[in-house]
């Protein structure tokens, strides 16, 4: 992120703010059980990408609900949107994927997605057109008229993520959004969470998958029994700023030689040369990029690019009558 960008979020009000936010939770008597969240500090900014990570029991869940107006905390200040997380003006703009979806079994992917556009008061012709492309870009268009209860975790995992978007929230909040996906669809998400950040959405992540973290997210703070023990930019708590890599392309042996010679005579240590590798990730991609079928009708989940319309850009029409009044 350029300078002129951290000068720009430092002049706009964050949208989520939490100081000394704490949550305890108490027996029938009133009496303390545990103090999941104890008097957490941070901010998230309009346009970022912000990881919440930490082992299990350390208070990520807690501090989601507490977000999501779920749960009211013990003591401490926290503002979405600049109001109390229960302001429905403020939850009609938030995005939910839980870890677990919960959706009704017996109805279709397509009336999924339109039940829950209709809790928005969407215009009806707005709404068939979001879930017809919100069904292509999970790649669930040709499962639109499958029951819920016969799709696979990774189906559900799709059909989440569309039914967090279809209100084309400003605040998108993903509670493990990458569980249960083959990798082609884990790399989909993650280029979609950009596009959407590049837009000027704010998302917040929460995963115990830290690979697709650290290729997402800029800041992040990692809790442990309630408390944030670090908090920061990714690129800074990362570098090692005790190594230097150089790369070099095309060097002959007897190049790397003398390069090696003269970072021997100039350290007094010998340098270690070695070759870059692919991710993984990417060998995998690219090997099934190349293996894709051209026309068989797929039995689970469809070859999909391109992020639904209406995220990457509202029409005129579309700000008009997004909301019936």
């Amino acid at each position: 992120m350029s300078k002129l960008q951290n000068q720009e979020l430092s002049t706009i009000e964050p949208v989520i703010i939490a100081d000394g936010l704490t949550k305890v939770f108490r027996d029938f008597w009133h009496r303390p059980i545990v103090s999941a969240v104890k008097a957490v500090r941070f901010e998230v900014h309009a346009g970022e990408i912000f990881g919440l990570l930490g082992p299990n029991g350390s208070g990520k869940s807690t501090t989601l609900r507490m977000i999501l107006g779920l749960l009211k905390p013990t003591a401490g200040v926290l503002r979405v949107f600049g109001k109390e997380p229960q302001d429905v003006h403020s939850k009609s703009k938030i995005g939910y994927l839980p870890e677990e979806s919960c959706l009704y079994p017996f109805l279709t992917a397509r009336e999924t997605l339109t039940f829950y556009g209709s809790l928005f008061n969407l215009d009806s012709s707005i709404l068939n057109e979001r879930v017809k492309q919100l069904l292509e870009m999970t790649g669930l268009e040709h499962a639109a008229t499958r029951r819920i209860g016969e799709f696979s975790k990774g189906m559900l995992r799709r059909i989440g993520l569309a039914q967090a978007l279809i209100n084309d929230p400003d605040l998108i909040i993903l509670d493990e959004p990458t569980s249960g996906l083959d990798p082609v669809g884990c790399r989909q998400i993650k280029d979609l969470i950009l596009t959407l950040a590049g837009r000027g959405k704010t998302v917040l992540i929460s995963s115990h998958l830290l690979a697709d973290v650290e290729s997402v997210c800029k800041r992040v703070i990692i809790m442990n029994n309630g408390n944030i023990i670090v908090q920061g930019r990714l690129n800074e708590l990362l570098e090692n700023e005790a190594i230097y890599r150089f790369c070099v392309s095309s060097a002959s042996a007897e190049q790397i030689q003398a390069i090696q010679s003269f970072l021997r005579l100039q350290t007094g240590t010998d340098p270690r040369t070695d070759h870059p590798r692919k991710t993984l990730e990417q060998f995998f991609l690219e090997t099934v990029a190349r293996a894709q079928p051209g026309t068989t009708t797929p039995s689970g989940v469809a070859y999909a690019e391109k992020v639904a319309p209406f995220l990457a850009g509202k029409s005129p029409k579309d700000e008009k009558t997004q909301c019936k009044k």
